[in-house]
């Protein structure tokens, strides 16, 4: 696709994300004689190889755990046409009756609302709980370790760069709108002391869980996807099980279907999937 083709659709901040299901069609991919099996892996694999050279886009590639689907991808990158060119590109390249699509979700990379402010962390935090002196030697030094990791934080959430963490992990979400329960009905402070509480339980998975929050109001049928990248599936089930004890999501928490995925090479994962 060459640039003046369309009009780009870049959001103003982040990127887009794609994430991609697929079964496998084992009959009509029996059809196919030695050699278009050969050509039809050598195609994918080297449109894999453009999607990743192209410039501020990611593809991870995975073989999902379950029958819900064989394989799956997830695609990030800024421009909306060129991340819906390669989806298509991608349920075709295998040919067009082998991958037909089991699931898929997009959303966008964002950042949170909830996150604390300069002004809040230097009362709530260092005032408020620590007790420092504003101006003093530590509380100029604790405000910059605050800067400078808020806006590593911000820069992961708008822009990330995934490990090749083995397992994966994609479910949506969105937030109860019932009665009393309703979380749309809340004010602003009370939200954000709620998700505060809810941060501090992912805190304590750090080096263990990797997590992307992405934006899909508007554009797909839950509010969030959630992708979690890990290094042993039991900081999967952890974590997910700790957080329902937290009133954000006991109370408030919908979820969509949840999809476990294993990282592959691509080799390993033609062999995996029986292609």
């Amino acid at each position: 696709m060459q640039p003046s083709e369309v009009t780009p659709l870049v959001p103003r901040e982040g990127w887009h994300v794609m994430h991609l299901f697929y079964h496998v069609d084992h009959a009509q991919w029996a059809l196919y004689s030695d050699d278009e099996k050969r050509q039809a892996k050598t195609h994918l694999t080297e449109l894999v190889q453009e999607i990743r050279a192209t410039p501020d886009t990611h593809l991870l590639i995975f073989s999902i755990a379950t029958p819900k689907a064989d394989l799956g991808f997830m695609l990030l990158t800024p421009d909306l046409q060129v991340a819906n060119l390669y989806e298509k590109q991608l349920s075709l390249s295998l040919g067009p009756e082998i991958l037909s699509p089991a699931y898929s979700y997009l959303s966008q990379t964002e950042s949170s609302e909830y996150t604390s402010t300069r002004e809040q962390y230097s009362a709530e935090t260092l005032v408020g709980e620590k007790g420092l002196m504003e101006g003093s030697v530590e509380f100029e030094a604790s405000l910059k370790e605050f800067d400078e990791r808020m806006a590593h934080y911000l820069k992961h959430r708008l822009y990330p760069v995934l490990p090749d963490w083995p397992v994966i992990c994609f479910y949506p979400m969105s937030k109860r709108r019932n009665g009393g329960d309703n979380w749309y009905a809340l004010d602003y402070e009370a939200r954000r002391k709620l998700m505060a509480g809810h941060a501090k339980v992912g805190r304590t998975y750090a080096g263990r869980i990797l997590q992307l929050i992405t934006g899909s109001t508007g554009l797909d049928e839950h509010e969030w996807g959630v992708t979690l990248l890990a290094k042993d599936t039991i900081d999967i089930k952890s974590i997910v099980y700790e957080m329902r004890f937290d009133e954000v999501t006991a109370r408030y928490g919908e979820f969509g279907d949840f999809y476990i995925g294993m990282q592959l090479p691509l080799d390993v994962l033609f062999r995996r999937v029986c292609l």
